[in-house]
């Protein structure tokens, strides 16, 4: 990635997110810089998916400030704001597949929503982004119930790449891959970045593909920013949490290390 520091495309200023009495996120402050690939780590609790949701408009915020590019999204018109979330594709931890719709029918749902597109284009555009992300055409016409984890996370992308996105939000993509699974989806999305200029936002825990997709990793803890930067800082902290996080036991950092990011 080469991007100036000044060239931010997201940037959440104070921003507060609570449930009842108890306030998950509480003056988060944080800036992601355009085309880069944004790893956001942090304890159990500690409000990554919660942040996420508030971005993207899926939470209420309780206060604070989002914006794309510089817009602030809550002044902004409801037909600018609906434009600038065209802008963005989501991937949830889950999947979030149409159960009753084919593989094709749900990469086709954002097209059928947002775009005026002759049904045939929007079919092929589907195919196409299909085969972007490494599925066949013997995909097309299953449905989610029909296949495997790795199969709906690439389902779930091919979704959200479907209106070319400039912001792709990841919520724990990996989650519940083996490690061949996993170790092909981060290439996936390291190629995809790179290929397409996508800035990412990645909610992770997975130690992998710290390694082996971010540029930089954000640190929450306590609903605020613990740390932001490369590999290399984390790995030189001296915040406890980190430290049990990338010298821990499950941690290889001898790679981590050897890997210089």
């Amino acid at each position: 990635m080469d991007t100036g520091e000044n060239d931010i495309i997201l940037e959440l200023d104070g921003l507060k997110v609570g449930f009842g009495d108890r306030m998950v996120i509480d003056g988060l402050d944080l800036a992601v810089r355009r085309g880069e690939v944004l790893g956001v780590i942090g304890p159990s609790g500690s409000g990554k998916s919660v942040t996420l949701r508030a971005i993207i408009g899926l939470l209420p915020k309780r206060g604070g400030t989002v914006r794309i590019d510089g817009a602030d999204m809550d002044d902004l018109p409801r037909n600018a704001r609906r434009a600038i979330e065209r802008r963005w594709g989501v991937l949830f931890q889950q999947g979030a597949l149409f159960s009753s719709l084919s593989v094709l029918e749900n990469v086709e749902f954002p097209m059928r929503e947002h775009l005026d597109l002759p049904p045939a284009l929007r079919r092929e555009i589907a195919r196409l982004k299909i085969a972007l992300v490494g599925l066949g055409p013997e995909s097309h016409d299953l449905r989610p119930s029909e296949l495997s984890g790795g199969m709906i996370k690439r389902a779930a992308l091919a979704r959200a790449l479907a209106l070319d996105p400039e912001i792709l939000f990841l919520d724990e993509p990996t989650a519940g891959l083996d490690p061949i699974g996993a170790a092909r989806f981060d290439e996936l999305v390291r190629t995809l970045a790179d290929t397409l200029g996508l800035t990412v936002y990645m909610v992770t825990h997975d130690l992998d593909s710290l390694v082996a997709v971010c540029d930089r990793i954000a640190a929450l803890k306590g609903g605020k920013l613990l740390q932001v930067g490369p590999l290399a800082d984390m790995l030189a902290s001296d915040d406890p949490w980190l430290r049990d996080y990338f010298h821990g036991p499950r941690a290889r950092h001898l790679e981590f290390e050897r890997n210089g990011k």
